[in-house]
């Protein structure tokens, strides 16, 4: 790697805080999230001098502007910085991110955190398909560095539709026009395309086929009830809304879910990092599995209405015209020519996924004096009612 072919890069990852949100966001969408205390200056030093290893640097590789998106923190940690260094005597620069595993003292989203496989589902998407992946250079298995694992990739600027507060409510997308929204969507849904069109998958990436297995709809979904499980391993809080979803699923299964292809998992515009209209990295790999190709469309459409129920429940306008169902499942099948089947199983099936995600953040906050323990156990779940409704068919859609 030098600095020309990362100057040249398209692939980022955002460079900067999110702008602070106008006043018409409402106080109930704002978060507050303790983060991984890194420490920046230490995380220099242990940078420099590894980087000096791989980059066969004629001295000291001088590391400047290190910052941490503010997103950054749960599922992962991001450290964004800027390097410079000789080789020959010829100057080089990169911007350059480092994702770092979660510590287990800061309550961690998810039971496990495999930085090898982020590392080889990015490379075999960005050598394999033209879905703009952030080149992944180095990866540091041991926590003798930084203290936990972490990988290095290349990093340039964009904007992202941020969660925190949700998209719905202030920013750049907000503030979009609906063609540019639109234009927005219909290339989110081309990255799901050109992920699930990876070619040989499971040869590509034969740790993502040995956990899928024979099944790789029934082996997602009992990773998932595992899951769960785990989230309960300190309280042992049942949650009926969830239990009551996986019985859901048992009696709706696909009689047919296809032959699986490869999963970007966490399938969503807020894990794009756009150029104007157009994406220009998709970030995000830790959920990537094999599957039925509906799970990420059921994923992508179900955590933009998330967003847009909170939306409406403060009643704020949202946005009410993006990724709707019958608009992605149109543009999907346009672009891929696969015909959607099963959508309100793996919509149900995603609004479950969800529901163990924010049960464990409910854990997560309540454990850092965020938040209070609710006062029913569905109410772990924040969307608890709108999967109520999905279980029962009463759903609206649009």
């Amino acid at each position: 790697m030098d600095a020309t072919d990362s100057a040249e890069s398209p692939e980022l990852i955002p460079s900067t805080e999110p702008p602070e949100p106008s006043g018409d966001v409402p106080e109930a969408a704002r978060r507050v999230i303790t983060v991984d205390p890194t420490d920046l200056d230490a995380a220099r030093a242990a940078l420099a001098g590894w980087l000096a290893e791989r980059l066969d640097a004629d001295g000291p590789v001088r590391l400047s502007g290190l910052t941490r998106p503010a997103h950054s923190g749960m599922s992962s940690v991001s450290v964004l910085f800027d390097a410079e260094w000789t080789v020959a005597g010829e100057e080089r620069r990169a911007s350059l991110v480092a994702r770092l595993a979660p510590r287990p003292s800061t309550f961690p989203v998810f039971p496990g955190y495999d930085i090898r496989r982020q590392f080889e589902v990015m490379r075999a998407v960005a050598r394999h398909t033209e879905v703009p992946v952030p080149e992944v250079h180095w990866l540091e298995e041991s926590g003798d560095v930084l203290g936990v694992p972490f990988l290095v990739m290349s990093r340039a600027d964009g904007r992202v539709p941020v969660d925190n507060p949700p998209y719905v409510f202030d920013g750049w997308l907000r503030d979009a026009t609906a063609r540019e929204r639109r234009e927005v969507q219909d290339s989110g849904v081309a990255v799901l395309a050109g992920v699930h069109g990876l070619a040989g998958a499971a040869d590509l990436l034969p740790d993502l086929a040995a956990e899928a297995g024979a099944d790789a709809l029934r082996g997602h979904v009992e990773r998932e009830r595992a899951y769960y499980e785990w989230t309960r391993r300190d309280d042992g809080v049942r949650i009926p809304v969830i239990e009551d979803a996986f019985a859901w699923l048992e009696e709706n299964w696909p009689a047919d879910p296809g032959p699986p292809v490869l999963l970007w998992g966490d399938a969503r515009v807020g894990n794009i990092v756009y150029g104007g209209t157009r994406p220009v990295a998709v970030l995000d790999w830790e959920m990537a599995a094999l599957g039925p190709r509906e799970m990420d469309l059921g994923w992508f459409v179900f955590l933009h209405r998330f967003f847009q129920d909170i939306a409406e429940v403060l009643e704020a306008p949202g946005l009410p015209d993006f990724c709707r169902r019958s608009d992605v499942v149109e543009e999907y099948e346009r672009r891929t020519g696969h015909r959607v089947r099963d959508l309100d199983f793996y919509l149900t099936y995603a609004a479950l996924r969800h529901a163990i995600v924010m049960s464990q953040i409910r854990r997560r906050a309540i454990r850092f004096g965020e938040e209070t323990t609710p006062p029913t156990p569905d109410e772990y779940v924040m969307h608890h009612a709108a999967l109520r409704d999905l279980v029962a068919g009463t759903y609206a859609w649009e």
